[in-house]
């Protein structure tokens, strides 16, 4: 690599937007401006909403969603996450900050900030460590199923505003669900005509202007609700709107960083940065699934980290990729990461000019938006393919699903990573075992696996399809016993290693020890095509000396000529009528 090119990847990492740089254009821009503005609109309830669940001042909401989510785009990999106040974060930190301090007061604040930076510390150090590659584990079927539960319960968490009725702030699905069917008769019919309308407009111009639909949406719904006022009155109709917001920027802030506030936020600060890191991730790459963006997970963690850390500083608490304001970004167009940099940018000028006309946007409205978002989240194609295809991943995708449902979302990912984790272990604890045999309609020396075709009485042909593992032992052992059942002529076994691509310790003293087993029984074991890697584990662990340098072959036709010609009984080979190698045809039968 030279010089100039060493420079330019010195600056991409340290400034990971300039990989996405180059997309940006005239179109580009004014796709990002519309969805920043959607964006910043959205957030606007959101954000109050989030900060009175977190026990904070309603201001501290949309604080979050400026400065932490410009740092995540412009330090993550991912073109489409929007960073900023997410329902389980708020949650986790009154949860944890509550035993500490009171609620809305000074000091609860403090904490919150303190504990916005220790988690950015955790992130970063994560990120340091390489732990991204964590990702990994998230497999497909996971992030589906997630995505589609998280996005019923974004449109469950709306029932209530689009219905106007009585339903506990924090309730879990299925209390909604029972709450929503106890209270039909309560079910305010000029709130739910402005969520109708405001849905009805979103589906109806999401035909003709897709990128533009959800404005469109809000303001027919802000002005049918209007009307609906003007004609019956406020008190009839109950129509709430989100209500005048504070018309200041985020005040400077400084985290608390005493030994003993450190000591009381350790424990909280490692579960939020997990909770944290494992949403953005998540969200990342279920919308980069939609965007066929590859999302990379260290980059995330260090965008994340930046942008806790950053926001502590300008009067944010802990920040997280949001499901919501995402799906929104994408749906509305979204290019480049600059929307979310226009979306705060946007949410600043509102704050500071427009806060006001806040309190004419219904509540509804938002709602039939969100009902809109939640149902473009839900990938049906893939859920389809995944149920079509794979028994073990529609698993995966069920209990990922019910349990985003009725578990908490973190502990819905986590069961869908350990399902897919137990799956893969089960896979991979029992290799693909074949045995081989020559061809005879090939001209040249193949094998195959049909199993019609005769094998030799001495010799048995195996070919292993994965790694031998402390895990996989025991069933490629089983396979190796049972030659000794069915057939206990065969007492020299060959080999096929050409598929194994890794053997541990306990893999290694399996083969010696069937080795030893087979000198035992008068035969031999060999193996032909090793590769490297685990040549080089057998030779460091001394197993070559049991094995023996001589019963590894680097071709198929040397393992055979060597095995047939010096290690067969070759008064059993003219008695035999198989003769499926050209070995065997130097051995006249009996008689002849």
């Amino acid at each position: 690599m030279n010089a100039l090119a060493q420079c330019n990847l010195f600056w991409v990492k340290l400034f990971p937007f300039l990989r996405w740089w180059p997309r940006v254009n005239r179109d580009s821009v004014r796709a990002d401006l519309l969805a920043g503005l959607t964006g910043a609109v959205i957030v606007l309830p959101q954000g109050v909403a989030f900060a009175t669940i977190a026990g904070l001042p309603p201001e501290y909401g949309l604080y979050a969603a400026m400065m932490p989510a410009v740092i995540a785009a412009l330090w993550g990999s991912s073109w489409h996450l929007v960073s900023g106040p997410t329902t389980a974060i708020s949650i986790v930190v009154f949860a944890s900050l509550s035993p500490l301090a009171e609620p809305g007061s000074t000091d609860f604040v403090r904490l919150a900030i303190t504990l916005a930076f220790l988690v950015g510390v955790l992130q970063l150090v994560m990120a340091l460590a390489k732990m991204g590659s964590l990702v990994n584990f998230i497999s497909h079927s996971v992030v589906v199923g997630f995505t589609a539960g998280a996005a019923i319960l974004i449109a469950a968490s709306q029932i209530k505003n689009f219905f106007a009725l009585d339903i506990p702030r924090g309730s879990h699905f299925y209390e909604i669900i029972y709450t929503f069917f106890q209270q039909l008769d309560a079910i305010n019919p000029y709130v739910t005509a402005v969520g109708m309308v405001t849905l009805v407009t979103g589906i109806v111009a999401r035909r003709y202007a897709r990128r533009i639909y959800m404005i469109i949406a809000m303001l027919v719904g802000s002005l049918f609700a209007l009307a609906l006022n003007m004609a019956f009155g406020v008190e009839t109709t109950g129509i709430r709107t989100v209500g005048a917001l504070p018309t200041h920027l985020p005040p400077l802030s400084l985290p608390d960083l005493s030994l003993g506030t450190i000591k009381q936020l350790a424990p909280s600060a490692v579960a939020v940065a997990l909770l944290a890191i494992t949403e953005a991730v998540s969200i990342a790459r279920s919308i980069g699934n939609k965007a066929q963006q590859r999302i990379d997970g260290n980059q995330e963690f260090i965008g994340q980290g930046l942008s806790n850390m950053v926001g502590a500083f300008f009067s944010a608490y802990p920040s997280s990729g949001s499901f919501n304001r995402s799906g929104v970004n994408f749906a509305a167009g979204a290019q480049t990461p600059l929307a979310s940099v226009f979306a705060a940018i946007a949410l600043a000028l509102i704050v500071l000019l427009v806060a006001p006309l806040a309190a004419y946007l219904p509540v509804a409205a938002m709602a039939g938006i969100l009902f809109l978002v939640a149902w473009g989240l839900i990938d049906f194609h893939h859920i389809g393919q995944i149920i079509r295809v794979s028994r073990s991943e529609t698993t995966v995708l069920g209990a990922t699903f019910f349990g985003a449902l009725f578990l908490e979302l973190e502990f819905a990912i986590l069961l869908g990573v350990m399902l897919s984790l137990v799956f893969y272990l089960n896979r991979t604890s029992r290799p693909r075992i074949l045995s081989r045999v020559p061809n005879p309609k090939h001209e040249k020396r193949a094998f195959t696996t049909d199993p019609a075709l005769p094998e030799c009485p001495q010799l048995k042909i195996m070919r292993i399809e994965g790694s031998l593992f402390f895990g996989a032992i025991n069933h490629v052992e089983q396979a190796m016993h049972n030659v000794d059942a069915l057939n206990p002529q065969q007492k020299h076994l060959l080999l096929v290693a050409k598929a194994i691509n890794f053997v541990d310790l306990a893999g290694a003293e399996m083969l010696t020890q069937e080795a030893e087993r087979r000198h035992k029984l008068g035969g031999g074991f060999y193996l032909y095509e090793v590769k490297d890697t685990v040549c080089s584990i057998l030779h460091r662990g001394g197993y070559i000396k049991t094995i023996g340098d001589e019963h590894i072959f680097h071709s198929k036709t040397e393992a055979l000529q060597t095995i047939i010609n010096d290690k067969l009984d070759h008064t059993i080979c003219r008695q035999c009528d198989k003769r499926i190698f050209r070995e065997c045809q130097q051995f006249a039968p009996v008689g002849s």
